[in-house]
């Protein structure tokens, strides 16, 4: 067995391919380093394992799999908090800038072929540093870990709501957490990519019935007599700081993504057709979060909107269109699941073969990780057993670095010194790059103060429960 530790530098194979053709030759458009891509694949054709698999189509599927989830579901409640008109706007404004810092974070990765997640960028973006390499991979693990605990908790929701509350809630979310274990068994993405077409899928049916459910019920669940939905086009009177926060955080979460892109990118056998993908999904997401966002409020109003929005439906409405979300559920926390443990993986068996084989011990060693993630996904699902307040606290803490700030500084580099004031639209497009730096670092500061506080005031007016509860948690 050959293993190495001492991961931080790239593999001798990588190192390789960098270092065997000089200098490089780039594409004139995206700077894509073609001959090492081609070599990276060739590389891998006695392997037993094959990472760099994937079509355009297969990982629009993967992409489509992460946009079109349950948190378009708390699009709604944005809606009633922000207004209507604000709302929509920020959706369209945060959707177009996940579209460009996906493309420069695409284009990054084509000039560094060796890119195999978010952490090899974070070493690059400081200079080659181990500790911000160290300090990246502390955030990506928490960041799908916390995603994954996400999914645990609505898991239990969804068991707790069909039920009838049949049992105790930490049941519930240890068997959603025991089932997404095996779905994440699969060692490649490509083999996970159908999954990912049937968990959009499915998430889409999911949509579409609470929103007509929305409009032909006769009224929203908890409805009082005499009091009709109200829809505003503006925040109402007295919105607060904090819960104005929350509801752009929710948006943003839901948009954010990029932290899985360059895993995605790396297993793709062509990453110069990854645009193709990028686009479909930023098209299909802009489209189904407006509708559903506006017209589920526009059926709930402030009163009865809730979050996710099938809590304002009424029971067996409820019921049908959430039992829709079960492949999602359990196939997105799975895929985070998958990228998160390919990355220790890959740590640790780095120069060794067991890395693409199918030895006793490369199964033994990833399975043990994935049982990893999912404890530790079980832990924050029982600690943080809200949705809405969990979606604000994941983004405040990781979308400021992993949707903004990264690919603000990936810009830099991409365009250094002189470059990148070298007309008026190339220094205009320099100056939004700051900006996208300035935004990420006050989505973290603020953001974090205001989820922290939401959870503290949800804690104090005892919207939740205590840790570990067996009291239901059915929407």
């Amino acid at each position: 067995m050959s293993t190495n530790q001492h991961s931080n530098t790239p593999s001798v194979s990588e190192a390789s391919v960098k270092s065997k053709n000089g200098p490089r030759q780039y594409d004139e458009d995206v700077d894509v380093d073609v001959e090492s891509y081609r070599e990276l694949v060739e590389q891998e054709s006695d392997h037993a394992i094959k990472f760099r698999t994937c079509s355009w189509q297969k990982t629009a599927a993967l992409l489509f799999s992460e946009y079109i989830c349950l948190a378009i579901l708390s699009f709604p409640w944005s809606y009633s908090v922000l207004g209507l008109v604000p709302g929509i706007i920020v959706t369209l404004a945060v959707a177009a800038i996940v579209l460009y810092t996906s493309l420069i974070l695409w284009r990054f990765c084509l000039k560094h072929p060796e890119v195999r997640d978010a952490c090899d960028i974070g070493r690059m973006l400081f200079g080659g540093s181990e500790w911000a390499y160290n300090v990246t991979a502390v955030f990506f693990f928490l960041n799908n870990t916390f995603i994954q605990g996400l999914h645990v908790l609505v898991g239990a929701e969804l068991l707790n709501t069909l039920t009838g509350s049949a049992t105790c809630t930490i049941v519930f979310s240890f068997v959603t957490a025991f089932i997404c274990f095996f779905i994440s068994l699969p060692r490649t993405l490509s083999q996970l990519s159908w999954l990912g077409t049937i968990s959009a899928g499915f998430t889409a049916i999911a949509v579409l019935l609470a929103i007509v459910f929305s409009g032909v019920q006769d009224h929203p669940f908890g409805f009082i007599t005499g009091q009709d939905p109200i829809v505003t086009a503006f925040p109402i009177k007295g919105t607060t700081y904090v819960s104005g926060m929350s509801a752009f955080l929710n948006i943003t979460y839901t948009l954010v993504g990029q932290i899985t892109l360059p895993s995605f990118i790396a297993e793709m056998k062509d990453p110069k057709e990854f645009p193709k993908a990028l686009w479909a999904v930023t098209i299909a997401e802009i489209i189904v979060y407006t509708i559903c966002g506006s017209l589920i409020y526009h059926w709930t109003g402030n009163q009865y909107v809730t979050s996710p929005a099938v809590g304002s439906l009424q029971m067996t409405y409820r019921k049908i269109a959430f039992s829709f979300t079960i492949p999602t559920i359990l196939f997105l926390g799975s895929l985070y699941s998958s990228v998160t443990s390919r990355f220790i993986f890959f740590r640790i068996f780095r120069n060794s073969h067991h890395r693409h084989s199918n030895t006793v011990l490369s199964w033994s060693v990833w399975i043990g990780i994935v049982a990893m993630t999912w404890v530790i996904a079980f832990v924050i699902a029982e600690v943080i057993p809200f949705f809405s307040d969990m979606l604000s606290l994941m983004s405040s803490l990781f979308d400021g670095w992993f949707g903004f700030i990264f690919w603000g500084m990936a810009y830099l580099q991409l365009y250094p010194g002189a470059k990148r004031w070298s007309g008026p639209w190339r220094s205009l497009e320099t100056v939004f790059n700051y900006f996208l730096i300035i935004l990420g670092a006050y989505i973290l500061v603020a953001g974090t103060y205001t989820s922290i506080q939401s959870i503290v005031d949800s804690y104090n007016e005892n919207q939740f429960g205590s840790a570990f509860s067996c009291a239901s948690n059915a929407i």
